[in-house]
């Protein structure tokens, strides 16, 4: 009976350290990644603030390059009905125009800076199958990333720290 609970717990411990392993060295945006600033840049260099002064965020990458993000405006307004489905146009679109999240695959091209992410969902169903790339700055626990300029202009920036 010993035999078999030794059997056992080593069936067991192995794939629990393999699932707590760290992530693969060669992929450096692995992990958990909170979300620091949601920002424009506007065309004359000013930096103001998209997603309100205090946006919620979470992007989550795995070693093989899956991820989910998730951004939030965090002064959206409830909707009064408590009612997703009753709500008013200007809640819907306060719900809508206040966050962004997506989730597919992302690469990284270390030499030339830039993150492609490869949508498979998103909040916004144009983006649905696109790709979509990014230039980035990794500095030790701080990612930023910017979008290619909107036809207004304006270039979004995202900040986000690693979660230790």
């Amino acid at each position: 009976m010993k035999l078999l609970n030794r059997l056992f717990c080593l069936v067991m411990w192995v794939p629990a350290t393999q699932a707590t392993a760290a992530p693969a060295p060669d992929f450096p945006l692995a992990g958990t990644w909170t979300l620091v600033a949601a920002d424009l840049i506007r065309p004359d260099g000013v930096r103001i603030r998209d997603y309100g002064d205090a946006p919620a965020g979470l992007m989550m990458i795995d070693a093989q390059g899956r991820y989910t993000v998730q951004i939030y405006r965090s002064d959206r307004p409830r909707f009064a009905s408590g009612d997703k489905k009753t709500g008013t146009p200007a809640e819907f679109e306060a719900a809508i125009m206040g966050s962004s999240a997506h989730f597919g695959t992302v690469a990284i091209d270390k030499e030339a800076h830039t993150l492609t992410f490869s949508i498979a969902t998103a909040a916004f169903s144009n983006w649905e199958g696109t790709q979509q790339k990014r230039s980035y700055e990794l500095n030790g626990d701080e990612l930023s990333y910017r979008v290619p300029a909107r036809p207004d202009g304006y270039i979004p920036l995202s900040v986000w720290r690693r979660v230790r």
